[in-house]
């Protein structure tokens, strides 16, 4: 039979029963949607609550950890190298958190073609003069510039311009919750005692919120000149190097070599935040399971509501098969039925599931943990709506199938008889 006649007998079948024809479209076009705009949205708040973290966190970071000798004078004896040395009180060996031939490094890591970005970063505790009261905290000396093209740093400034911190010598953006306790605004100078005993006065170009409330209470921004001052030391002074790869997962590979070949401790993001991981997979796979467990719960409905359709067909089915189609014809035909409602609810099931996670992406979202969040986070992943296309196809496609293969070894003389 050619493709033109299976079209044609498939399109009066289905105008036949349009009622019916529509009620299946209609399952299919509701079960796409809800799937589109339920996982959009479910992914979309996933990919928030990363970003807290992920936007923030570098892939590797170098840096020096003050630790005690492995190798302890004891264990030097020739005559002890065999004896289990039982050492207490031992202390720290004599080196600083200071990256030692920054400079080096910092070419070595431009040159490395897997190296997406590199953001030196300074350390420094501090105390926040409030009158007769001092606040612990922590300033950050960065590169503004850098910083920002690899953290999106700009997007947690609520308050003032990243830039001013680049361009006004002996300035600083204040955490929020630092900024509350200390009650200043933009323009006013804070006094800060550093680990040195040391006080300076800074001025407050701007305020920042990362939505992690610990963290904006006791941290703050300067550039890395203003922090180098702050502690008294030259130019060449770093303590962190932070580093984002063009392959995340390369992490803890790269780490590992890094450590061996720049001798200092290499921290990548998967040990860093582990427990974290766990949860994002997780997170995610619900949102898969409820996406799947609804397009096939719907695929049930697409089932029952074909077969009844197929049911009610069976003189159609008698008198095609009287007129001499074969099993295979007519099981091609309802194929033909069934693929075509497939595709007119899919098509409408992707363009109204678009339209829903628009919708969604609309509606306001404040809240003051995230202040750059202005409404309600929607994916607008193209996987999701591949993937509810090709089911949409799959299922009707076997919701077809396996009616019309039973109906078609139906001898058409017993179909007619029961009528």
């Amino acid at each position: 039979m050619s493709l033109s006649l299976t079209v044609s007998i498939a399109k009066s079948l289905l105008m036949a029963r349009f009622k019916q024809t529509m009620v299946a479209a209609v399952g299919v076009t509701f079960s796409i949607t809800m799937f589109i705009g339920l996982l959009s949205f479910m992914s979309g708040l996933n990919d928030l609550l990363d970003g807290l973290i992920l936007n923030r966190t570098p892939h590797i970071r170098l840096y020096n950890e003050v630790q005690p000798s492995k190798i302890q004078p004891i264990d030097r004896f020739k005559e002890f190298s065999h004896s289990h040395n039982f050492v207490n009180s031992v202390k720290p060996k004599s080196s600083k958190v200071e990256i030692y031939n920054y400079g080096a490094i910092y070419q070595a890591l431009k040159k490395d073609t897997r190296v997406l970005g590199i953001s030196p970063k300074i350390a420094c505790q501090v105390f926040y003069n409030v009158g007769a009261s001092d606040l612990s905290g922590n300033i950050n000396g960065i590169d503004v510039e850098a910083e920002n093209k690899l953290f999106s740093f700009s997007e947690y400034v609520v308050a003032g311009n990243l830039i001013d911190l680049k361009n006004t010598s002996n300035s600083i953006i204040l955490g929020k919750g630092v900024a509350e306790k200390m009650l200043a605004n933009i323009g006013d100078v804070i006094q800060v005692t550093t680990s040195k005993g040391e006080l300076v006065q800074l001025k407050v170009v701007g305020f920042f919120q990362s939505g992690l409330k610990d963290l904006d209470n006791v941290q703050s921004y300067a550039s890395i000149e203003t922090t180098q001052k702050l502690l008294g030391v030259s130019k060449s002074y770093i303590t962190d190097i932070q580093i984002k790869l063009n392959d995340m997962t390369l992490a803890p590979a790269i780490a590992k070599e890094y450590r061996e070949i720049f001798e200092v401790q290499a921290l990548d993001i998967q040990t860093a935040n582990s427990q974290f991981e766990t949860g994002s997979f997780v997170r995610t796979l619900i949102s898969y399971t409820v996406g799947i467990t609804l397009l096939i719960v719907a695929g049930f409905g697409i089932y029952n509501i074909l077969n009844m359709m197929i049911y009610d067909k069976m003189d159609s089915i008698a008198i095609l098969k009287a007129t001499g189609f074969s099993g295979k014809d007519v099981n091609r035909i309802f194929i033909t039925i069934a693929l075509s409602i497939g595709f007119i609810g899919g098509f409408f099931g992707l363009v109204f599931g678009f339209t829903m996670s628009a919708l969604i992406d609309q509606i306001p979202f404040n809240t003051e943990a995230l202040p750059t969040i202005k409404t309600y986070p929607i994916n607008y992943n193209p996987n999701f709506y591949i993937i509810g296309g090709i089911f949409s196809l799959i299922t009707t496609y076997f919701a077809g199938y396996f009616p019309s293969r039973k109906a078609s070894k139906i001898d058409p003389v017993i179909i007619i008889r029961g009528k």
